[in-house]
């Protein structure tokens, strides 16, 4: 069975009752051998709130992991604690630092076929001192990787971001043409990901109506549409600028497979909105496997029982699928 490592996330959120609902659930078990990189109290105390027929069995090593029904094994990382639930801290900001580079060491050095990310707060990692505003960008840095994107994929919609965790007023300094085509090229590698070898490839303009031939803008002409000419003689199938109110509806309809948007809101918006349950977060362009859920550590309902595990089991199920076939690397 392939062994998939899921970071616990942060300790004070839902990261540790979804995991354990999601590998309760029986939609995902049976298929591989879960372990779970975080803090074994923390867990065993999630499954008490939780009421689940659950035990939390310890492990030191990966091949000391041993699959059974009604078991989660955890690489237990001791960190300092107590957690403090449903707020960011300085603390959890360690441990979770902790839980993602054992994860990534663990898949570096193929002891993992896959990594699950449960959510964890950017104020936490910001508390503790980190370099990195998220976990896309601490996976890259320690994997080496210099191009990479994030990506959201569900039945309904799939997009790939130009720009990631910055703001907004910043994002048009920094849409050029070499930015929106390595995008487009990511977003190639990322419908292979999902096993789309084709792909249909649309890309979202900056400006309302696409800046319109200039007049409300300029960076459709100066940066993406060379961006995607140079993607066209290459040989992906790119299209638009397409105006960004328009570019969506033409996914639902099916007309594209995949949307290169230019900041993180033009494309998370319309995601969440269809696929908030159910969306996953990819890494594209690691040498891992990295999904995720796509929501946050949903502080208000965390440690109440009150979690939706169902992003969870859709992020393990494509870590799964995306193993299965390694044509895209």
């Amino acid at each position: 069975m392939k062994k998939i490592a899921i970071t616990m996330g942060e300790p004070g959120g839902v990261g540790p009752e979804i995991i354990i609902k999601a590998l309760h659930s029986g939609k995902v078990r049976s298929r591989f051998a879960p372990v779970v990189i975080g803090n074994a109290d923390v867990m065993r105390e999630a499954v008490k709130m939780t009421e689940l027929p659950i035990r939390i069995r310890t492990i030191s090593n990966i091949s000391d992991l041993k699959p059974k029904p009604g078991h989660i094994d955890v690489f237990d990382i001791r960190s300092r604690l107590p957690v403090k639930k449903c707020v960011s801290s300085k603390s959890a900001g360690s441990a979770i630092i902790k839980y993602i580079e054992k994860a990534v060491e663990l898949a570096l050095n193929n002891e993992v076929s896959a990594i699950v990310t449960a959510p964890i707060s950017k104020e936490s990692l910001k508390m503790a001192g980190a370099k990195w505003p998220g976990h896309t960008e601490m996976l890259a840095d320690l994997t080496n990787t210099s191009d990479f994107a994030m990506m959201f994929a569900s039945n309904k919609l799939r997009i790939i971001l130009s720009t990631i965790h910055i703001s907004l007023k910043d994002v048009p300094k920094k849409i050029n043409e070499k930015l929106v085509l390595r995008t487009i090229r990511l977003a190639k590698i990322g419908a292979g990901m999902l096993g789309i070898n084709e792909p249909r490839i649309a890309v979202a303009g900056l400006n309302p109506h696409a800046g319109e031939s200039g007049i409300m803008g300029t960076e459709e002409i100066t940066a993406i549409i060379p961006a995607i000419n140079k993607a066209r003689k290459d040989g992906i199938n790119a299209s638009g600028p397409y105006p960004p109110d328009v570019v969506f509806h033409k996914a639902l309809n099916k007309e594209v497979d995949m949307i290169v948007c230019m900041y993180h809101d033009q494309g998370l918006i319309p995601f969440k909105m269809l696929a908030f349950e159910t969306g996953v977060n990819v890494t594209v362009g690691l040498p891992i496997i990295r999904t995720s859920p796509d929501h946050g550590t949903a502080f208000d309902i965390a440690w109440k029982n009150k979690a939706n595990p169902s992003s969870m089991i859709e992020a393990i199920k494509q870590a799964l699928k995306m193993e299965g076939k390694r044509s895209w690397t």
